[in-house]
């Protein structure tokens, strides 16, 4: 009894429409009238728009499946399709290869938008605005630093940090960072207790004790009771 297993059958191209459905395309392929073999593969078109009535709804449903079978085909079937036939060059098209950004961050700890937000307030023509930049931004590097190094840094670091990432210096009155103070908080604190409610828990307690201790009696032990 000869054996047929599936990795001595043909490679099935697009597995989702199974064996059967190959098979009637390769049976397409051995049909020598061109006008019988349209025919035989709009049926064939029929079948597989049957296999997928969810697709149905979608934008160039009869397109796709024309262009599955074609695949189905290896690209050997002529027939009269009312789309343009696919080619394998036009399936088998690499995307270009997308360059990866390579930028150097001068800073870390205080990221890569950081940097550019300084440089672009270092080109910033209206010196007000971008003191109110300048400053929100030295407040972020604070906190950002504070992480890094579990310290609060010194403002004269801040300001030395921003002109190392500015590349140029800036043009700008820079007392509004020298005078920041820290807004970092290390953690929400635990909410204080009213001290209404800690004595009305305490009488409550002192009462719970003094029921417990009336209602204690001592067990008295036979030797006891013999005297």
């Amino acid at each position: 009894m000869k054996k047929n297993y599936n990795f001595t059958r043909r490679k099935l191209y697009l597995p989702e429409y199974g064996r059967h459905i190959h098979q009637m395309v390769d049976s397409l392929l051995e049909i020598e009238d061109r006008q019988e073999r349209t025919r035989q593969a709009k049926a064939v078109i029929a079948v597989m728009g049957n296999l997928n009535p969810t697709l149905r709804d979608t934008e160039d449903f009869k397109h796709k499946l024309w262009d599955h079978l074609f695949i189905m085909s290896d690209f050997k079937l002529d027939v009269d399709s009312p789309y343009q036939q696919p080619s394998r060059q036009d399936l088998t098209l690499r995307p270009q290869k997308l360059a990866y950004p390579q930028s150097h961050i001068t800073f870390k700890y205080y990221g890569k938008y950081t940097q550019r937000f300084v440089r672009h307030i270092a080109e910033e023509h209206n010196s007000a605005r971008a003191t109110s930049e300048l400053a929100n931004i030295a407040r972020f590097m604070r906190t950002k630093s504070y992480e890094y190094n579990d310290e609060h840094p010194n403002n004269d670091s801040i300001l030395r940090d921003i002109h190392t990432m500015a590349g140029s210096d800036l043009e700008m009155d820079l007392s509004v960072i020298t005078s920041m103070h820290s807004e970092y908080r290390h953690g929400t604190p635990a909410r204080p207790q009213r001290r209404g409610k800690m004595q009305h828990n305490g009488r409550r307690a002192h009462t719970q004790h003094n029921h417990l201790h009336k209602n204690h009696k001592p067990q008295r032990n036979g030797a006891h009771k013999q005297q």
